[in-house]
């Protein structure tokens, strides 16, 4: 099993990571498969299933799959074309993208928000078909959103969400037992393991300058939104809070008026401010999910600007960590809240983060899963209810309250020797079975719990 550090951290656009970005992406491989087919296509028709259609337009998704359509891409998403394409294709009613002939596209008509059945495969499922002049399908794709951006085909899907393709690591395992078993026997940390098994498939140079762009993407976010003001989109009249609280904390600075605790404020400041810009559409890196972007990067900042000792230089070792208990709980669970609920978005966001600052505080590999583990078993059965639809409510607060947590539960692990009762695996398991056991109405279907208790209009 290898999941990549840059599959864990992908730069992308907000509301959802799995909503916004994934039908995106299934966008963009369809027309990829339509430049390599014998077919002529006249008109393009997507539809989506499931919890992407029931909060489809609070996550934007038709927006998303329209652009996917004619050839945007997350990882260079430019706000303002997608806006002047977004306007032409509604007047043209046609999309012209790279490498192929003008495609008919209605976005009244051509992308349906399906309320029925869902798919079979996942509950973020989507076709997008291909048609003649005569409006019958000649190619059509089964796509399922499976959380985090990662998109896979009905054939992938089937194949096991562990194929990989690449050439062997040097340090597979897919527990964090075989993770830890690992660490003992060669004498290395989760990071070293999980920089081997990276530089196995990419330069020492793209690695370094990789996980350079994604925390200067991450910082860059949050500094955006611990400065911006106004109402954020979507209808519920949401109000940006984040700069100014950071305004009235720095105002504290210096006086006998801060209590402690406000350090916890820091923390939900750096998250809410992240996940107020991905709540307003701006760039976000996926941590593991768009919904719980805020809390890996708070926990960092947290680190920085208040940890005695602290320093970028651990930076690659914080991430590297992370990115190794994300793709533990990819691989055995599920990072999508329309799969698990948020257990498996902000829970698994929580996990990671709390491993991430364990090892760069200098805890041990047992530490570490310790970290991970109390971070996550705290987090269990949290179900997915945002109101509207919208990433906002409880979304954004609780980026805040899971960065709190992470470091609660690092500090923990710190504070003891590695051993504890409940592994990490079993954590992980629990997660699966509770979200398998969750009704589908507390899985980002915004038909249960506050999303139908609260007034959102």
């Amino acid at each position: 099993m290898f999941i990549s550090v840059f599959d864990m951290f992908k730069v992308g656009v907000g509301p959802s990571s799995s909503h916004t970005m994934g039908p995106m992406v299934a966008a963009a491989r369809f027309l990829d498969t339509l430049r390599g087919s014998a077919f002529t296509a006249h008109g393009l028709k997507a539809r989506l299933y499931g919890s992407l259609a029931f909060t489809g337009i609070g996550h934007a998704s038709d927006r998303a799959v329209i652009l996917g359509l004619a050839g945007f891409t997350p990882q260079d998403y430019d706000h303002e074309a997608a806006e002047r394409v977004l306007k032409q294709i509604a007047e043209t009613r046609t999309v012209t993208p790279e490498g192929l002939s003008p495609l008919a596209l209605d976005p009244e008509t051509d992308v349906v928000l399906d309320y029925g059945d869902p798919l079979p495969g996942h509950a973020n499922g989507m076709t997008v078909a291909a048609t003649d002049r005569q409006g019958d399908v000649i190619l059509q794709e089964t796509y399922y959103s499976v959380g985090g951006g990662f998109v896979l085909t009905e054939a992938e899907l089937a194949r096991g969400k562990d194929t990989d393709d690449g050439p062997p690591v040097p340090y597979p395992f897919k527990s964090a037992a075989e993770m830890l078993e690992m660490c003992a026997r060669e004498g290395k940390s989760v990071a070293d393991l999980k920089r081997a098994n990276e530089l196995s498939r990419i330069g020492r140079a793209a690695l370094d300058d990789g996980i350079a762009r994604v925390w200067q993407v991450m910082r860059d976010c949050m500094d955006r939104g611990l400065e911006a003001h106004g109402i954020l989109p979507g209808g519920l009249g949401v109000k940006r809070r984040a700069a100014a609280i950071r305004d009235r904390l720095e105002a504290e600075r210096g006086t006998n008026l801060a209590a402690p605790h406000v350090i916890n404020d820091w923390m939900s400041v750096y998250a809410m401010a992240v996940n107020e810009e991905n709540a307003a559409g701006g760039q976000v890196v996926t941590a593991p999910t768009n919904g719980a972007a805020g809390v890996v990067p708070a926990v960092i900042r947290y680190w920085l600007d208040h940890v005695p000792g602290a320093g970028p230089s651990k930076m690659p070792d914080f991430l590297l960590t992370a990115a190794a208990i994300g793709g533990l709980v990819k691989h055995n669970a599920s990072i999508s809240g329309a799969e698990c609920g948020c257990q498996a978005e902000v829970g698994s966001a929580a996990a990671m983060a709390a491993a991430g600052l364990c090892a760069v505080m200098g805890g041990t590999p047992e530490q570490v899963e310790n970290a991970a583990e109390i971070a996550l078993e705290h987090h269990l059965g949290m179900t997915c209810d945002p109101v509207r639809g919208l990433v906002q409510v409880p979304c954004i607060e609780r980026n805040g309250l899971g960065a709190i947590k992470a470091v609660s539960a690092a500090s923990l692990a710190l504070r003891g020797d590695g051993t504890h009762l409940v592994p990490l695996d079993a954590a992980i398991e629990t997660m699966r079975q509770t979200g398998n056991d969750m009704s589908h109405k507390y899985k980002e279907t915004s038909l249960g719990g506050l999303a139908v208790n609260v007034p959102n209009c």
